[in-house]
């Protein structure tokens, strides 16, 4: 039966990827290998690169997969399921044409296939049609480790949570969360229209674990001009962004624990 590798591979730094991702690579017969268009070409890139580096033996195939935009309208929902099932159809077909019946084919995830990445979902949408194969799922170092890392602090203050969110459900979410609270995907710069910012601490990186990694932390009073404008110039520059940030109130219950 054919199988599938799902392999997280970090989030921009080769050195980023586990043993057990590495050892991955190395039973891959074709690798999946999205095209979203000359805008993000770096992000392909480094996927070729992991290969390169890893790959003891490279007798593998590649077959790129062109990924079409999301449709842009109110009803987000609908769109995100329109471009799954867009992008759905065409796993199904190159498992197919590319995949031979005992063959493993591979797709490589930045950071990791559980923390903001659909590759599973789409598979499971897949399995449930009745698509036959076997897949496993090879955990890797995401954004959100990156980004603690990178700014040596803890996601989570002592005896409190950590929620995990998106930029448009930030106005919503940090309000009434009581703890930490990290933000994937916020096209819209949502942490500028934090209520009372001389009270909110943020720890914000982009591009983390690359050449091109940028880092602000401070009280959000203080900061928030400065990422604002170190966003839109790296966005102009790359024509892209992949930032996460995390946020929380000064002054947190741990900080009087002893």
């Amino acid at each position: 039966m054919r199988k599938i590798l799902v392999i997280g591979i970090g989030a921009g730094n080769p050195d980023y990827l586990t043993v057990q991702a590495i050892e991955a690579l190395n039973r891959a017969d074709v690798f999946f290998i999205p095209d979203k268009g000359t805008e993000k070409a770096a992000l392909r890139l480094f996927r070729e690169e992991v290969c390169a580096r890893f790959i003891r033996e490279p007798r593998f195939r590649e077959v790129v997969v062109p990924i079409p935009r999301r449709a842009e309208t109110p009803d987000y929902r609908a769109n995100v399921d329109e471009w799954h099932a867009a992008i759905e159809a065409s796993y199904e077909r190159l498992f197919a044409e590319a995949l031979g019946p005992d063959e493993t084919g591979a797709f490589l995830v930045w950071g990791d296939p559980a923390v903001y990445d659909s590759t599973l979902r789409l598979l499971d949408r897949l399995l449930a049609k009745g698509v036959a194969f076997e897949h496993e799922v090879i955990p890797g170092i995401g954004a959100i480790q990156a980004l603690a890392a990178q700014h040596k602090i803890p996601l989570n203050r002592i005896a409190e949570p950590v929620l995990i969110t998106t930029g448009r459900r930030l106005g919503e979410d940090f309000p009434r969360h009581p703890g930490s609270v990290v933000v994937m995907l916020d096209g819209t710069v949502s942490f500028t229209r934090v209520p009372e910012p001389e009270t909110v601490e943020i720890y914000w990186g982009a591009y983390l674990g690359t050449k091109d990694e940028i880092l602000v932390a401070g009280r959000l009073s203080e900061v928030c001009g400065e990422i604002e404008r170190l966003r839109a110039e790296a966005r102009e520059k790359h024509g892209w962004i992949m930032d996460t940030y995390l946020m929380r109130r000064v002054g947190g219950a741990s900080e009087q624990a002893e």
